[in-house]
């Protein structure tokens, strides 16, 4: 959370093992000498050269190139904010960049380097990229890289996973169907049974970073923040119906939301041929639909009675797959982690699977503190990979 009265910014490190790394700096105002490629020692223990950021400047500063693990200070010194990389000068590979950097502010970026040809490029707003001198260094092995990505390569992705998704809201109006008929006929026991297919069916597509838009809080919102909380006429869809089966509610107080949700999911269907999906987000929702996973269903936060919050995380678990195996192609070339990512992926399906007894899941709250830590830690550290994944699908500009 920012503090209040300074600044948070972005920093991206290609760090080493392939893992990138998403940091949060509050930004501190440095007093930063330029010159003939000033190296110094700070507290830190490693070497920091001063670095112009500018049009007309940009990476001077650096001039004596070294290997290892090092520090540069790099100083906006024009009127606007810019973006900066430091990138291979021949494969134009990033190995370190940094957003948002203000005018007349300072802040840190931190990477390895070793044998190779680096330059800085300088991305100002509203102007062209400029790209700095090129410094050598003749030994030592440099951190992991990767090539930049735009929009262009991300586009017949998200047109890919989009067409899933349609096909996937077809499913979710063919289910949710079925759960209005039985509410509605009064068969109760079959509204229950239908209930939990139907929900899997939508979250299974991954709704994250506003995917669906307003829709999803009428097909899949809670009733936080509502004033009466359940009992409050806005609390609508799944799990307002799912409050009512679970909690002794009669079919006819049921109808009118069962009908709402089925005219939702069929508008949501009906509509997403014409949504148009950012291509730039595909990396951003592989991260965010199992970090909600996380915050939501292993919380219980999202339970009104079902007890299926761990067959929500398996379904979660396989909308997370649907993305990642769009971006497939551009990661393999980009992240080296690829094959461990699989590896958990598959050691967190099995573990979720180990809930599953013949369709009836195992409530979170009867799960022992061993099982609980184990299933945090996976699917923590499966949420803590996947930001690398959507940093390394974050658009650049290069030009």
């Amino acid at each position: 959370m920012p503090v209040p009265g300074l600044t948070s910014w972005r920093v991206r490190l290609w760090a080493t093992g392939g893992v990138v790394l998403t940091l949060v700096l509050v930004a501190v105002l440095l007093v930063t000498t330029f010159g003939g490629g000033h190296r110094a020692r700070a507290a830190d223990g490693l070497p920091h050269t001063a670095v112009e950021v500018s049009p007309s400047g940009c990476g001077h500063g650096w001039q004596r190139g070294a290997p290892g693990l090092q520090v540069f200070d790099l100083h906006n010194t024009s009127s606007g904010p810019a973006e900066v990389f430091l990138e291979d000068s021949r494969s134009h590979a990033v190995y370190g960049e940094l957003e948002g950097l203000a005018p007349g502010t300072t802040r840190q970026l931190t990477v390895k380097l070793g044998k190779g040809s680096y330059a800085f490029m300088c991305l100002p707003d509203d102007a062209d990229a400029v790209t700095g001198p090129t410094v050598r260094i003749t030994t030592g092995t440099a951190g992991p890289a990767a090539v930049p990505l735009t929009e262009h390569d991300l586009i017949p992705l998200a047109i890919d996973y989009q067409k899933w998704v349609g096909d996937g809201l077809n499913g979710v109006v063919r289910q949710t169907g079925v759960l209005k008929d039985a509410i509605d006929r009064g068969d109760l026991d079959a509204a229950r049974t239908a209930w939990l297919p139907a929900h899997l069916a939508y979250e299974r597509l991954g709704a994250a970073y506003d995917a669906f838009g307003d829709a999803d809080g009428q097909i899949n919102a809670t009733d936080a923040g509502l004033a009466k909380g359940v009992q409050d006429p806005a609390f609508t869809g799944f799990h307002r119906i799912e409050y009512g089966l679970w909690h002794g509610q009669s079919a006819d107080s049921l109808r009118a939301a069962a009908s709402a949700l089925v005219k939702a999911v069929t508008g949501l269907r009906d509509g997403w041929a014409q949504a148009r999906m950012d291509p730039a987000q595909l990396g951003l929702r592989a991260h965010e639909i199992l970090e909600n996973t996380v915050q939501f269903e292993l919380t219980g936060r999202t339970d009104y009675g079902s007890g299926s919050n761990l067959a929500t995380a398996r379904a979660n678990l396989d909308g997370t797959r649907a993305v990642l195996s769009r971006l497939r192609p551009v990661l393999k070339t980009r992240y080296a982690d690829l094959s461990s990512l699989d590896r958990e992926l598959d050691r967190a399906q099995h573990t979720l699977d180990g809930f599953d007894q013949g369709g009836r899941w195992t409530p979170l709250e009867r799960l022992e503190r061993p099982q609980r830590e184990q299933l945090d830690a996976i699917l923590g550290d499966l949420v803590e990979r996947l930001a690398s994944v959507a940093t390394l699908c974050d658009p650049r500009r290069t030009v």
